[in-house]
């Protein structure tokens, strides 16, 4: 996200851990089948003595029975411990990643929308699912390794000590050569990791929007300009895993090199014991088996170190997610004030500024009125501000300065849930997500019935090309309704907001993507559905602003201008000019039900 640290440190893995409190049991399970299995396979090195000195030293048949069955059963005791302690961790690693996830998920749509104007989906995104499937990996399989391995270690020392002093003292001097490339190179793989998911998430990122504008891409032809531009960020991407994999690789390889320098001395002390009688042959085997643990221990270890440091960049990056709070502030569950069916909106000497513009002043001491139960249309030229009032009246927003009423309480006291709850938006490029008719219709009302689904859809003139979908309400759509035309899907939001029967309706120009007709039909439907309503529209043509009971004129942010289609054509120059860009040289009607066919002329401006 924004501004990411150089590298990541180990204890930035502890909030993660915490999600394994829930499962103490679990946990408690895999930690013993995980303290029984390394005990197991310390036990086995003492078998091999056995083996050696007993089975195959004695001559003897039964003895030599007796210690392989011996090693069965230490093989079978840590093949059943072994079982419980995969399954445990295994189940934990996906239940902490599926809880990390979703509890990420829950704060991010909680998040106020400024947070995705400064950050990419497409980058969000990886995190939530790249980094959870690295965390899950390490929880899962990685970390429970670490521990085997460390476990192991020591117990093989304490063991290698107990056989054999002296070759213990060999092995003991070459572990601190181990540590030093461990630690070396652990800096530079923890570096490049980060910057590795860094990559991967903007190959991503780029990807995912290349995709959802593929008609755009291929509309203009750059195909090539975007497969080159995506190869580029693949190629830079694989020279930072590259570079990471090469670090890897020095790790482990050195590491296990100085290991077996180490044994290779000590076995060539140990078999001069041997030969001198100091020592039994099955001492030095089982002092070989000590130290093949300790090595494949450490060569473990420093393998699941990178990965270690993987994680914690991961984590980082996920914990960040997690803790950033919305700009919103919810106060919790408060009911709206006064009478909801018919509730008065009013701003009042707003200023606001977007976060990503803050010396550019979106409104400027904006105060306007909108009466209970009445609508009124915006009108204005692109970026007069329009779009920021209905940003500031579903509060995605709260202004720097002024308040914005409901009913004369200022909605910063009143609980998010309740307020948006009352408010239905009809957007002018409409959302529709990846699920069949009806689950977008019942989008804002989930409970709704089948005939009331229905009649919402019949309201918004949306029933007819419904029933000549493949399979009706229960067609999919595709991602954001890809398999509708324009006007389809303007009618299914439609559709959505009349079943939503919101006490405050929010319009920007809902018709805009419809034909003639259509347009015609959709208009009485919002006639009816605007009755008695608390109505704001964004207008764009004429048709939405002459049924309106006020119209307001914005220009730069400011309030120009309020009245009627007719007052402000004579009293407000900004309209005049809009309206004549509409109608050129023709007089609008007074009604927008007198055009036998809804004809609605040119698109206004803004």
């Amino acid at each position: 996200m924004t501004d990411k640290p150089d590298s990541a440190k180990l204890p930035s893995l502890l909030p993660v851990i915490g999600f394994l409190k829930p499962y103490k049991l679990r946990l408690a399970g895999a930690s013993l089948a995980l303290l029984f299995t390394a005990g197991a396979t310390l036990t086995l090195g003492r078998g091999v003595q056995v083996l050696i000195d007993q089975g195959f030293g004695s001559g003897n048949s039964e003895d030599l029975a007796s210690a392989v069955s011996l090693l069965i059963a230490i093989a079978a005791a840590i093949a059943v411990g072994t079982f419980i302690r995969f399954y445990l961790v295994s189940w934990l690693g996906e239940r902490v990643s599926a809880d990390l996830r979703k509890a990420v998920f829950d704060n991010l749509v909680r998040l106020h929308p400024g947070f995705f104007e400064l950050n990419r989906s497409g980058e969000i995104m990886s995190r939530l699912t790249t980094d959870t499937t690295l965390l899950q990996t390490i929880i899962g399989s990685s970390f429970s390794m670490a521990l085997r391995s460390s476990l192991t270690l020591v117990g093989a020392l304490v063991m290698m000590f107990i056989t054999n002093l002296k070759l213990s003292l060999i092995i003991a001097v070459g572990v601190p050569l181990v540590l030093l490339p461990i630690l070396f190179f652990g800096r530079r793989v923890r570096r490049l990791s980060n910057q590795s998911q860094d990559s991967i998430a903007s190959v991503g990122s780029y990807a995912g929007e290349v995709i959802q504008h593929i008609r755009v891409v291929q509309s203009y032809t750059q195909e090539q300009f975007e497969s080159i531009a995506f190869g580029r960020e693949v190629e830079r991407a694989f020279n930072i895993a590259r570079r990471r994999i090469w670090q890897r690789s020095l790790l482990i390889g050195g590491a296990i090199l100085l290991v077996f320098v180490g044994m290779a001395g000590m076995m060539w002390e140990g078999g001069q014991d041997v030969i001198d009688g100091r020592m039994t042959g099955g001492e030095l085997g089982a002092f070989v088996f000590y130290a093949i643990m300790v090595g494949s221990g450490v060569a473990t270890i420093s393998e699941v170190w990178g990965e270690l440091q993987r994680a914690a960049g991961a984590a980082e990056r996920l914990i960040q997610l997690l803790n950033t709070r919305s700009l919103i502030d919810d106060p919790g569950p408060m009911e709206l004030p006064g009478e909801p069916q018919q509730p008065e909106l009013k701003l009042d000497a707003v200023s606001f500024y977007y976060p990503t513009r803050p010396g550019q002043a979106a409104l400027h001491d904006f105060s306007l009125t909108i009466p209970a139960g009445k609508s009124l249309a915006l009108v204005g030229p692109s970026g007069a501000g329009k779009s920021t009032v209905f940003e500031l009246l579903q509060r995605f927003y709260d202004p720097q300065q002024g308040r914005v009423l409901l009913n004369g309480e200022d909605i910063r006291e009143l609980g998010l849930q309740q307020l948006r709850a009352h408010v239905a938006l009809v957007p002018q490029q409409p959302a529709l997500f990846t699920g069949d008719v009806s689950y977008n219709i019942r989008y804002g009302r989930p409970d709704a019935s089948e005939e009331e689904v229905v009649a919402a859809a019949r309201a918004a003139h949306a029933l007819e090309f419904i029933e000549r979908l493949p399979q009706g309400f229960a067609s999919h759509l595709g991602e954001q309704g890809v398999r509708l035309s324009g006007g389809q899907r303007q009618r299914l939001a439609l559709a959505r907001a009349i079943l939503n029967d919101p006490e405050i309706l929010l319009l920007d120009e809902a018709t805009s993507a419809l034909d003639t007709e259509s347009e015609y039909q959709v208009q009485q439907a919002l006639h009816e559905l605007m009755k008695n309503r608390t109505t704001v529209i964004i207008a764009h043509r004429l048709s939405t602003i002459l049924h309106a009971d006020k119209i307001a004129v914005l220009d730069h942010g400011r309030l120009i201008a309020t009245g009627t289609h007719s007052e402000l054509m004579k009293s407000c120059e900004l309209y005049q000019r809009l309206a004549s860009l509409q109608f050129r040289d023709s007089e609008p009607a007074t009604d927008p039900l007198d055009y036998p066919s809804g004809e609605p002329g040119l698109s206004v401006p803004g």
